[in-house]
C-alpha cells in the first residue's frame, strides 16, 4: 500500500499557487483519493469490473498516473483480459522503467499470453539488477522449449551458488534426460497404456498412463512420473502426478518439492492450478501443518469459484 502513496504523493502535495485554482485542485485531489481507494477495496473482494470503473475515473482526473496504470493492469489480468493488462503495464513502465514490481507483473502477463521470448527479455532486465531473479529464466526457457538455454542458465546459477532445491531437481532431470528415437509403428488399439508408452514415449501416451495409474492408486505412478520428469521437464501435469505419487507413499516433503517445481509451469489453467493446491494441502496435512493445509485448500476453493 505504501508503494501507491509514493507514486502519487507528489501529485497530492503539489498545489497550484494561483488562488482561483486551489479549490479545484483540492476537490480533484479528494475525488482522486476516493476513487483510488474504492478501487483497491473492490479489488480486495474480487470485484474487478467495479475497480476498473473507479480507476478509469482516476485516470480522467490525473492522466497517466503510474499507480493507476499499474492497478488497471492488475485488474485486467485478474479478469483474464491479458492484452489490455499488457497495454497498461507498458504505459506504467514508460513512467518508471526499472520498477521491479511492475517488471515482474509484465513477465506474469507475457507468460499468460505464452509470449515467452518477450518474457525472457523482460526477466533478463530484472536479473541485471537482481541476480537471484535469474532463477525464473530456467522456467521461461523450458516453457519456450529451449532446453539448451535452460541448461546454460542452470550452469550459471550453479557457478554463482544461486541454485535452490527446486532448480537442483530440475537440473538433475535435465542432465539425466536421454532422447530416445522411437520408430513410428502403427499400434493396435488393444495395447495397454504401459506398453503403448514403452513403445512410444510421447507426452500424450504418458498422460494417458499416469491418469490411469492415479485412478487405480497404482504404485507405478511414482516410477513413470519420475521418468516423465526427465522426458518432459516443462509439463506441469507430470509434476502434479509425481507429487501425488509421493503423497500416496507418505513422502510428503518430496511431494512438496515436486509440486512447488511444477506449479511454476502452470499458465492460465485454473483447474490444474487448483489441483496443485489440493495436493499441497494434502502434503502439509501429512506433515501436521494444518494451518498451511487449510490455506492451500482455501486457495483452491477461490480459484474454482
Amino acid at each position: 500500500m505504501f508503494f501507491f502513496f509514493l507514486l502519487f504523493s507528489s501529485f497530492l502535495n503539489a498545489q497550484d499557487s494561483i488562488p482561483s485554482a486551489v479549490d479545484v485542485n483540492e476537490r480533484n485531489n479528494f475525488e482522486f483519493q476516493q476513487h483510488f481507494f474504492k478501487a483497491l477495496s473492490d479489488k480486495a473482494i474480487f470485484n474487478y469490473k467495479n475497480a476498473i470503473e473507479h480507476l478509469e475515473k482516476c485516470n480522467k482526473i490525473l492522466p497517466n498516473n503510474t499507480a493507476v496504470l499499474f492497478e488497471l493492469s492488475k485488474n485486467y489480468t485478474s479478469l483474464g483480459r491479458n492484452p489490455e493488462a499488457l497495454s497498461y503495464i507498458d504505459m506504467a513502465l514508460t513512467n518508471d522503467p526499472s520498477n521491479l514490481w511492475m517488471l515482474e507483473h509484465k513477465v506474469t502477463i507475457l507468460r499468460k499470453l505464452a509470449n515467452f521470448e518477450d518474457a525472457i527479455i523482460t526477466q533478463l532486465k530484472i536479473a541485471e539488477k537482481y541476480p537471484k531473479k535469474k532463477q525464473v529464466l530456467v522456467y521461461l526457457h523450458l516453457q519456450n522449449k529451449d532446453v539448451d538455454a535452460a541448461k546454460t542458465v542452470l550452469s550459471e546459477l550453479r557457478e554463482a551458488k544461486l541454485l535452490n532445491a527446486q532448480l537442483r531437481k530440475i537440473e538433475e532431470n535435465l542432465f539425466a534426460r536421454t532422447v530416445k528415437v522411437v520408430a513410428s509403428n502403427k499400434i493396435s488399439e488393444n495395447v495397454d497404456s504401459k506398453s503403448l508408452f514403452e513403445k512410444e514415449r510421447s507426452f500424450i501416451n504418458l498422460k494417458t498412463l499416469l491418469e490411469e495409474l492415479a485412478t487405480e492408486n497404482n504404485s507405478d505412478l511414482l516410477k513413470y512420473s519420475e521418468e516423465g520428469l526427465t522426458l518432459f521437464p516443462a509439463q506441469p501435469f507430470v509434476y502434479l502426478m509425481n507429487g501425488k505419487a509421493y503423497n500416496n507413499s507418505k513422502n510428503f516433503k518430496k511431494a512438496l518439492v515436486s509440486l512447488q517445481n511444477g506449479i511454476d509451469f502452470v499458465i492460465d489453467n485454473n483447474e490444474i492450478e487448483a489441483k496443485f493446491y489440493l495436493e499441497m494441502a494434502r502434503s502439509y496435512h501429512g506433515l501436521n501443518d494444518i494451518k498451511k493445509s487449510n490455506s492451500y485448500k482455501n486457495k483452491a476453493a477461490k480459484i474454482l469459484k
